[in-house]
């Protein structure tokens, strides 16, 4: 019986992986690997990005925005970390978030020898700002209301990647512009 049931379970087994390979021919959708992304699809994103009006309180500029990035996801890290309960799912927000803020000071670094005095005024403007809103959720007392706030955070303006890759590389051109890749 038993020399039956191998053969049949490795027919089975086979049969079973059939549908997955079919599947994965039709190419899974790449979102957080970027690594061979060409060099049209980038100034595509870029477009896109610089296109978009950014939020309120944000500034225009490439560095004083990294730096107000920073602090926006700087700032929800630390708000994570004063949570009680440690959720699976916000551990993991608050490490993702380590590393984008990691990344945007490593940018900053790279740039800031290169930035004027008042491009450098600006940034430490948006960072206190960022830093007060933040403030302000992260003393408050009510570990439900501190919660909530860490789970309305919906990220950053697609801005902020671009403008990192800008002022670490020092590309100082104009970024694209939608009419620039063909997207009217």
């Amino acid at each position: 019986m038993l020399k039956l049931l191998a053969p049949a379970l490795s027919i089975l087994s086979v049969l079973a992986v059939g549908p997955v390979m079919a599947q994965s021919q039709d190419g899974p959708i790449v979102t957080g690997n970027r690594s061979v992304e060409s060099a049209d699809a980038l100034k595509t994103r870029e477009a896109i990005a610089y296109a978009r009006p950014l939020p309120r309180g944000a500034p225009n500029g490439d560095y004083p925005l990294v730096a107000w990035c920073d602090a926006l996801v700087s700032g929800h890290a630390d708000l994570g970390d004063t949570l009680p309960a440690h959720a699976p799912e916000d551990v993991e927000l608050v490490r993702l978030g380590r590393l984008e803020a990691q990344d945007f000071r490593t940018a900053l670094a790279a740039a800031a020898p290169r930035q004027s005095a008042a491009s450098k005024a600006e940034a430490d403007r948006a960072v206190a700002a960022v830093k007060a809103q933040w403030a302000t959720l992260i003393e408050n007392p009510d570990a439900e209301a501190r919660s909530q706030s860490f789970g309305l955070f919906f990220g950053l303006p697609g801005r902020c990647e671009h403008a990192a890759r800008r002022i670490r590389e020092n590309i100082t051109t104009p970024p694209a512009t939608l009419e620039s890749v063909g997207i009217n």
